[in-house]
């Protein structure tokens, strides 16, 4: 796919799932129960066990149905080996001008972590597509994000870390382009309890806030 749909399917959802799973089996539990609640995309962070295999069992499986794209990824070979399996998106809690050069060079959109206005501005000149505002929650949250905004209007930003069902719509209007959101959406453990419907149901709740968010800033 290319990198211009890929964007632009993240930005129809407005949600990106972060992964953290236990297992391989775990992580496309996961991926099914968010798929039917309607994010069909997710972020497999190099956390998981066998990550790569991972986005690459998931790539295979569901093709250009699912966006897969790599977290935690932390230099350039790591970014290398995770587009070699499939993942049409990767994301980094930090800074490397490399990975985003790697990235750039394979047609593949990035998103660097980035926290001060100084990292944000760097990662965005460097050619990152958008920018992962991280932990962002522990400096302000969405005051925080609509601060950077404001002097910022043509970066595109994505809150993560701490990220809740109950501060989505405040991330959205204050000019967030899509969330990363883990633990609240991503429950491994309902997963792990046989509790698939929980998770179906938060993907669901999600969408509809980022959905009704947008609506407000429209006026429709």
């Amino acid at each position: 796919m290319e990198k211009a749909e890929v964007l632009k399917r993240i930005e129809e959802v407005g949600v990106i799932p972060v992964v953290r799973a236990a297992s391989s089996d775990e992580a496309i539990a996961i991926a099914e129960a968010i798929g039917e609640g309607g994010i069909p995309l997710l972020e497999i962070t190099m956390t998981v066990p066998g990550a790569v295999g991972v986005i690459a069992e998931l790539s295979k499986r569901y093709g250009h149905e699912v966006l897969v794209g790599a977290g935690t990824v932390l230099d350039p070979g790591a970014a290398r080996a995770c587009i070699e399996a499939g993942a049409q998106f990767v994301v980094s809690p930090s800074l490397n001008l490399k990975t985003i050069e790697r990235c750039k060079d394979q047609s593949v959109a990035v998103f660097p972590g980035a926290l001060t206005p100084t990292e944000i501005v760097t990662a965005w000149q460097a050619g990152a597509d958008a920018v992962k505002v991280f932990p962002c929650s522990a400096v302000g949250g969405a005051k925080y994000l609509r601060a950077l905004k404001a002097p910022l209007p043509q970066i595109k930003l994505i809150p993560t870390g701490g990220v809740s069902l109950a501060t989505a719509k405040d991330f959205i209007a204050a000019g967030a382009w899509a969330l990363g959101v883990g633990a609240d959406l991503v429950n491994t453990t309902a997963i792990q309890a046989g509790d698939r419907a929980s998770v179906v149901d938060a993907a669901r709740n999600y969408v509809m806030a980022v959905r009704e968010a947008r609506a407000a800033i429209n006026g429709s």
